[in-house]
């Protein structure tokens, strides 16, 4: 089987990474600020304004969704069925809901961009379930990745885990390459047939963000041509990680302060 390679103009310098790791942390530590606000009563718009707030006034860097393509806001934010794309606004969170929030920062020309999921208050174990499937799932593609593999044998390894636990993935978005621009080649599929795509080589930068349904996979659109949701209002799960392949494997650039790659 024929392997695409990866472009050598998208192979990032030693002085290139090392931008990407800076901009990577900041974006995590954007998550970590945010979370212990998210909390019943709060407005997707009021966390969407703490965010903005830190990310130009604390880091000194630049929100890269606002007026990206015309999104409106500096994060987005997806309750429930939204699988991806949410626009922050006037929506109250609510004890039970599940809330992705997908950061993406600028600094120094470099973007960082990871996204994480929240519990508000007590939810229930199936939502519990879907968010630790979806976690687990991103770190089955992160696993995979170092060189010589190829996305192919990262999207199957996702997909078959996800399928394996009787969620399904959403084929219509995926991960991509990242860099000076918010989205680069090549597009990182969360499904796919071992040893077919790109081959991984050492420099690439990239995000895997599986998208996991409790339902089918199955997505649509809404009017406001951003915000993505399950087609059966089945809940969706997502969390993002922005990678750097190394010469023996990975480096994960956007990690938490307390995160630590699952045993």
């Amino acid at each position: 089987m024929l392997m695409a390679r990866q472009p050598q103009g998208f192979i990032k310098s030693p002085a290139e990474q090392a931008a990407m790791r800076t901009a990577g942390r900041l974006a995590a530590q954007v998550l970590d600020m945010i979370g212990p606000r998210v909390v019943p009563g709060i407005t997707t718009g009021e966390l969407d304004q703490i965010c903005h707030d830190y990310i130009v006034g604390e880091l000194n860097a630049i929100p890269a969704p606002l007026n990206y393509r015309g999104f409106p806001r500096s994060i987005c934010t997806s309750v429930n069925h939204v699988v991806c794309h949410g626009i922050p606004g006037p929506r109250t969170l609510r004890t039970g809901d599940i809330v992705n929030l997908d950061i993406t920062v600028i600094k120094d020309g470099f973007h960082g961009d990871t996204s994480r999921m929240f519990q508000v208050g007590a939810c229930s174990i199936q939502a519990r379930r879907l968010c630790r499937v979806a976690y687990q799932a991103l770190w089955r593609g992160i696993g995979i990745v170092a060189p010589g593999r190829t996305l192919g044998d990262l999207g199957h390894a996702i997909q078959q885990f996800v399928e394996s636990e009787g969620y399904s993935v959403v084929q219509e978005y995926c991960g991509h390459g990242i860099g000076r621009a918010f989205h680069e080649d090549p597009q990182v599929l969360h499904y796919g047939t071992p040893g077919s795509g790109m081959v991984i080589e050492p420099g690439m930068t990239f995000t895997i963000e599986p998208m996991v349904n409790a339902g089918r996979r199955q997505v649509k659109l809404l009017g406001d041509g951003w915000t993505v949701v399950t087609r059966d209002h089945s809940l969706s799960a997502q969390w993002e990680h922005t990678l750097l392949v190394t010469a023996d494997g990975v480096e994960v650039l956007t990690l938490g302060a307390d995160e630590r790659a699952p045993s």
